[in-house]
C-alpha cells in the first residue's frame, strides 16, 4: 500500500519553527498532500496553506475537506514537535479498514532527555463529550466515511471560531466508531511553548466567555441530535414539608488532614444562621492524630457530631452516604472539604436561602482557590457563570465540574446516593440531581479552596489522570443513556 495515494496530512500551526519541522519530518515520510492551517506560514514550499486566524474553526476545518483529495486526513496539531515514521502510517491506516473506523487516534512516546516514555490515552466512548478530551496530536479521519454519514455538516455556513474540531469529531460520533489504538505509534518532543504560541491557546482560557458560549451551542446540538437534551419545563419542583431535628448538617468527610480539619471545623462552627445546624465529621479511619482532635472538639461543642464508620473500605462518596443517613442529619447536607473554608460566617445561610428562594433540590456556590495561608492564587474566583437556569443541567455534560460549595436537600440526596469513590463523587450526583430537579447556583464566592502539597489531586500520574478522566467519562456515558431513556418515556 503506498500512503501517499491516501492520505493528505493538515498540520494545525501554532509556531513557525515547529511546524517546519513537522512538515519536513511528513515529507520524508512520503505524504502526497500537507495543508498548513495557520496565520504566517505561506513561505513553506509544496504545501497548501489555508490562512486562518483560530486554527480549529469551522471554516479551517471545511477548507481542509474540500482541498483534501485522498481518502484519509491526517490532523496534526502543531503544538509540539511530532516524529512520524511512513510505517506508522501505514499502520494507522490498516487499523481504521479493519475496525472500519472513521476517526482514530492512538497513545504515543514522549521524549523527554533523550528518553522515549510511553504515554497512555483512554478509550473513548459515548460519554467522552468533553470538549478538552486528549486525542493527541494526530488524528487519522476517514474522510469519504465523514462526508458520507454527515453531508450537512461542511455545508453549514454559521462560524464556529474555537469548536471546529469540536464539532467535527461529535458528529463523527454520532454515525461512526471513534476508536482509540492502545499502542505508541508516534513520538512527541517536549518542549516549553514560545509566548507567541502561547498566544494562540489564549482562546481555550475557560475565562474566556466566547469560548464556553460556542462550545456549549455545539455540544447542545449533540444532544439535541443524539436524544438526551432535557428541557428546563421538564424539572420536578421541590417542596420542603419535610421535619428534622436541624434545618442544616455541614457535612466534612476527613482522613489524615491533623494540618487542616481544625481550620474546617472551626469555619463551620462560626456559621451564623437563623436556624439551627450541626456538624457532621465523617472521621474514615484517620491514622495521623485526626481522630482525636475531632473527639475533642466533639467534647467541647455539641454541634460537632463525630462519626468514624465502621467499614474501612469506604471512599469520600462512601463516607458521604454516611453522613446523610445519619439520624441527626439536617434537612440541608452541605458540603465542607476538610482542605477548605467557608469564606465567612454567612455562607450557610446563604445557602439554605437559595433553597427557599428557587425551590431547588441542589445548591451549588463560588469558591475562591488560595494557597494554604489563604492567599488567592490563579486562576482566583471560580464562579461557573457559563451555568443558566435553561440550559445549565445539559451543558453540565460537558464541563469537568460543577463547583462549590454543593449543597443539597437531603430527602433527594438519600435517594440519589452518592457512588462509593473518592473523585467523581460529587459530579456523579450533580449530573443524577439536574436530569430531574432545578438546580440553584450562588455566584459570589462563598468558599475558600485551598491548594497545597496535602492535597488528594496533587502531583497524579498519567495513569491516575487517565483513570480519574475515564471515570467521569463512563458517568456521562451512563447519564446520556438516562435521559435519552427520559425522553423517550415522556414521548409515550
Amino acid at each position: 500500500m503506498n500512503a501517499a495515494n491516501q492520505i493528505t496530512a493538515s498540520v494545525f500551526s501554532f509556531e513557525t519553527q515547529v511546524t517546519r519541522q513537522i512538515v519536513s519530518n511528513l515529507k520524508q515520510c512520503g505524504i502526497f498532500n500537507l495543508i498548513i492551517i495557520g496565520q504566517d506560514e505561506e513561505n513553506i514550499n509544496d504545501t497548501l496553506f489555508i490562512k486562518s486566524k483560530y486554527p480549529f474553526s469551522s471554516t479551517a476545518i471545511r477548507e481542509v475537506f474540500k482541498n483534501t483529495s485522498t481518502n484519509y486526513l491526517l490532523i496534526i496539531n502543531a503544538s509540539k514537535i511530532i516524529d512520524l515514521t511512513n510505517e506508522c502510517i501505514h499502520k494507522l491506516i490498516s487499523e481504521a479498514e479493519k475496525e472500519n473506523a472513521s476517526f482514530v487516534y492512538s497513545d504515543y512516546y514522549e521524549k523527554r532527555n533523550e528518553k522515549l516514555l510511553a504515554y497512555p490515552m483512554i478509550d473513548y466512548q459515548m460519554g467522552s463529550v468533553r470538549d478538552d478530551f486528549d486525542f493527541g496530536n494526530c488524528i487519522l479521519v476517514n474522510k469519504s466515511a465523514v462526508e458520507k454519514s454527515s453531508p450537512g455538516l461542511f455545508a453549514q455556513q454559521s462560524e464556529l471560531f474555537y469548536s471546529g474540531l469540536y464539532e467535527l469529531r461529535l458528529a463523527i460520533s454520532r454515525y461512526s466508531e471513534i476508536m482509540r489504538i492502545p499502542e505508541p505509534f508516534y513520538s512527541v518532543q517536549l518542549r516549553e511553548l514560545t509566548s507567541a504560541s502561547a498566544n494562540m491557546f489564549e482562546y481555550v482560557d475557560p475565562k474566556n466567555r466566547d469560548v464556553q458560549i460556542e462550545m456549549e451551542k455545539v455540544f447542545t446540538h449533540h444532544l439535541k441530535e443524539i436524544g438526551a437534551f432535557i428541557s428546563y419545563e421538564n424539572k420536578n419542583s421541590v417542596s420542603f414539608n419535610d421535619s428534622f431535628k436541624y434545618e442544616a448538617s455541614v457535612i466534612i468527610p476527613v482522613k489524615n488532614r491533623i494540618n487542616t480539619i481544625a481550620d474546617a471545623i472551626n469555619s463551620a462552627l462560626k456559621q451564623k444562621t437563623k436556624f439551627n445546624f450541626n456538624v457532621i465529621v465523617v472521621d474514615n479511619h484517620s491514622e495521623d492524630g485526626t481522630t482525636e482532635l475531632i473527639r475533642n472538639k466533639s467534647l467541647e461543642d455539641k454541634k460537632v457530631i463525630h462519626i468514624v464508620p465502621e467499614r474501612t473500605d469506604l471512599g469520600i462518596g462512601g463516607c458521604w452516604n454516611e453522613a446523610i443517613f445519619h439520624p441527626e442529619c439536617g434537612k440541608f447536607s452541605v458540603q465542607l472539604d476538610s482542605d477548605d473554608l467557608y469564606s465567612d460566617e454567612n455562607t450557610l445561610q446563604k445557602i439554605v436561602d437559595k433553597f427557599y428562594e428557587e425551590k431547588c433540590a441542589m445548591v451549588i456556590g463560588s469558591y475562591t482557590l488560595t494557597d494554604f495561608k489563604l492567599n488567592e492564587i490563579p486562576p482566583g474566583t471560580i464562579d461557573h457563570r457559563e451555568w443558566t437556569d435553561e440550559n445549565g443541567h445539559n451543558n453540565a455534560l460537558r464541563i469537568n465540574g460543577l463547583g462549590a460549595p454543593r449543597a443539597f436537600y437531603t430527602p433527594i440526596i438519600r435517594e440519589v446516593k452518592f457512588p462509593n469513590v473518592s473523585y467523581g463523587e460529587d459530579y456523579a450526583v450533580g449530573l443524577a440531581i439536574s436530569r430531574q430537579y432545578k438546580v440553584g447556583r450562588i455566584y459570589e464566592p462563598i468558599y475558600l479552596c485551598r491548594r497545597w502539597e496535602g492535597n488528594t489531586d496533587a502531583s497524579l500520574s498519567i495513569e491516575k489522570q487517565n483513570a480519574n478522566n475515564y471515570y467521569k467519562d463512563s458517568l456521562r456515558t451512563k447519564e446520556i443513556l438516562l435521559r435519552q431513556e427520559l425522553n423517550r418515556i415522556s414521548k409515550k
